[in-house]
């Protein structure tokens, strides 16, 4: 198991050299892989999918930048370090046009890319990407789908209930790319397994992630477990911490923990904290 960290792609403070700054100071910490994330539009009324109560978004989620455009601009500026996605909307991306870019992606960084789908899960969202939200579930599945022919041998054909690729030749093809699904609800889990991906998810609290773990893995999940944590590593004010949050001891003894649940890569968010004292004590764990 390795530890990353999420790149500074939104808030005041962003800029293209705030995030080479801390990709290529996650780099030489010695960390797993650096991360980034989709959202294009802040609605002046969030609504979450699945749920009658309305959730603000925060402010810096007005100005995201776009996910595959910054791990191509990092792929030239590192080396070594993987590149991830947690997550891209699929749906919101043309199957074929997604597959060509992810596949030039790979290509541009020696195999270095960890990418994390998702349905989506904003309503807005899907209204400005002209999306209908009924898409979501078996239109996920046949989006991987139709994106796999594409990264298949030549010549390339799909016909399905929403995408169709003609008879073509489809390049570049990847060579390294891992794929993960985004997933926490039930029957998320169970489809993510069944296409064959890793497992994306944020941890809350430990019963959610042991439950969310072993449905994936009963459904025959068999890909990598990468575990995201919306929180901090090093505050040791925090009165009522979450999994893999708080003083570096209190994270080192989680470690343990999501390590027994087979986790292959643990990921903090630093949105609003400070990255450079995170990378720093992200390294700290990764020695201990």
């Amino acid at each position: 198991m390795d530890l990353g960290i999420g790149l500074p792609v939104t808030g005041p403070q962003t800029s293209p050299e705030e995030i080479v700054r801390v990709a290529q100071a996650a780099e030489r910490a010695g960390l797993g892989a650096v991360w980034t994330y989709e959202r294009l539009i802040r609605p002046a009324e969030p609504w979450m999918l699945g749920l009658e109560q309305v959730i603000p978004l925060p402010e810096e989620s007005a100005s995201v930048y776009d996910p595959l455009e910054t791990l191509a601009y990092l792929a030239a500026k590192t080396s070594t370090i993987r590149l991830g996605t947690t997550v891209i909307d699929a749906l919101f991306h043309p199957p074929v046009v997604l597959a060509k870019r992810l596949a030039t992606l790979d290509r541009l960084s020696g195999g270095r890319m960890w990418i994390g789908l998702g349905q989506g899960w904003m309503k807005q969202e899907f209204e400005a990407a002209g999306v209908p939200v009924k898409r979501r579930g078996a239109g996920f599945a046949e989006h991987v789908e139709a994106m796999r022919a594409c990264w298949g041998p030549d010549p390339v054909r799909f016909s399905g209930r929403y995408y169709s690729i003609p008879e073509s030749g489809v390049g570049p093809k990847p060579t390294g790319l891992t794929l993960l699904g985004g997933a926490g609800a039930p029957a998320a889990l169970e489809r993510v397994a069944a296409l064959g991906m890793g497992l994306t998810t944020v941890v809350f609290d430990w019963d959610m992630l042991g439950q969310t773990v072993e449905t994936y893995r009963k459904a025959g999940g068999q890909g990598p477990l990468v575990v995201q944590v919306n929180g901090v590593v090093g505050d040791r004010s925090l009165d009522e911490r979450t999994p893999l949050t708080g003083s570096v001891e209190q994270v080192a003894e989680d470690l343990a923990r999501v390590r027994a649940l087979g986790a292959d890569h643990v990921l903090w968010q630093p949105i609003g904290f400070d990255a450079d004292g995170l990378v720093e004590r992200i390294a700290q764990l990764g020695t201990s």
